[in-house]
């Protein structure tokens, strides 16, 4: 295995962490704990000290199974990584509330690396009127964290002021090779690392499109193209390992057999390790992709903000997921669903509030009829009642 050290504290973190999102389960859906001690223990072993679960993974339990695993003297090989519902926080004491739940959750007096969830400007707002720089300040004096961070899912500039609005340690970005331009992307990695935060990344394999073992056929012809064969998994991580700027990537791994394949390729992940040519071909193969997409939008957010509150990037990269892998398709919506809802964005984003005002199409470099397309994305995920989905999601969240 090999290890980076975190900017700030000189602490040497796994390349590969063990992400608990994704933990196998029964046939009632429950996860299955035997098997998901087994893998991380085994991955563990074989170095990985770096373990990231949250609140609503697994509707509650990953941070019991996660606990369970810990045991037997694991707890002090690996460092956790938790985070902060932010959209349970209605009060400064629910903060208190839910990380001390959480530390009885996982059995510790400290968690290593919090994070506040899946935040953007909106509602990193809304946290500091309720006082969450206060409870971060305060939960890293009397030792229940060791490192605060933030998860975020918004664009490129409102990354950066949330960068600017705390002295974190870290942060956790959505970042893969078909989302550079999206959300944080290079940019957002870029200004992190000028900060000195460590990077975290998630979805590496964009929810496991990239690493299906045979791509798509045209992308799977320039794959072919490389004289060193790997599988598209292999290339989706060496990419993000290849960038100095990259601490930890994380891995939502449930099956042993990709647990081994991201161990075996964690060992090869040295910054600088591909060559031009391959680069090269890596970016082909975004290029590729993107001429597959729905809607030919690279995230730039130039016509952000939107007068009515659309997420417009964040719709078009969920529409060209879900259209282009399609057994991702329901995922998918129940994702859009929740990121876009007032409860999680701080102000609802969907698709279906555009009012046709054209602002956007001053705006849009590649000319892209911005309404029409919002139209169909309204269509093809809002065909069932949003609020319900959402309601839904909260009600398993505060049992």
């Amino acid at each position: 295995m090999l290890y980076r050290k975190v900017p700030k504290t000189g602490e040497e973190l796994s390349i590969l962490g063990f992400g608990a999102m994704c933990l196998p389960t029964c046939e009632d859906g429950s996860i299955d704990e035997d098997r998901a001690i087994a893998q991380m223990r085994h991955a563990i072993d074989n170095g990985v000290n770096y373990v990231d679960t949250a609140w609503p993974y697994h509707d509650g339990q990953s941070e019991a199974a996660v606990a369970k695993a810990l045991h037997d003297g694991y707890r002090e090989k690996v460092n956790i990584a938790d985070k902060l519902p932010q959209w349970l926080v209605k009060t400064r004491e629910d903060m208190d509330t839910l990380l001390n739940d959480q530390l009885e959750r996982l059995g510790v007096d400290c968690i290593d690396y919090y994070l506040v969830h899946a935040i953007e400007w909106n509602s990193w707002q809304r946290l500091e009127g309720l006082g969450i720089t206060e409870f971060l300040n305060q939960a890293l004096a009397d030792g229940r964290i060791r490192n605060a961070g933030f998860s975020f899912h918004g664009v490129t500039e409102d990354f950066k002021k949330i960068v600017d609005a705390f002295p974190w340690t870290f942060c956790q970005i959505r970042y893969n090779l078909l989302n550079q331009e999206n959300q944080a992307g290079t940019a957002g990695v870029k200004y992190a690392a000028s900060k000195d935060l460590a990077v975290m990344v998630m979805e590496p394999l964009r929810r496991g499109d990239l690493g299906k073992p045979e791509a798509p056929a045209p992308v799977q012809e320039l794959w072919d193209t490389a004289s060193v064969k790997r599988t598209p998994a292999e290339w989706a991580l060496r990419w993000l390992w290849n960038d100095p700027k990259i601490t930890v990537v994380l891995s939502d791994m449930s099956e042993e057999a990709h647990i081994e394949e991201n161990l075996a390729v964690a060992n090869q992940g040295r910054t600088y390790s591909l060559t031009q040519k391959e680069l090269g071909i890596i970016d082909r193969v975004a290029t590729k992709y993107s001429e597959l997409m729905q809607v030919g939008c690279d995230g730039c957010s130039f016509c952000m903000p939107c007068p009515a509150a659309v997420r417009i990037p964040w719709c078009f990269e969920q529409y060209n997921s879900a259209r282009m892998f399609t057994e991702k398709e329901d995922v998918t919506r129940s994702w859009y669903a929740l990121t876009l809802s007032n409860e999680f964005a701080g102000k609802s984003a969907y698709a279906s509030q555009c009012n046709n005002c054209g602002e956007c199409l001053r705006h849009c470099p590649r000319k892209i009829n911005i309404p029409e397309k919002l139209a169909e994305v309204s269509e093809y995920f809002e065909n069932t009642d949003m609020q319900a989905v959402v309601d839904g999601f909260m009600q398993i969240q505060a049992q």
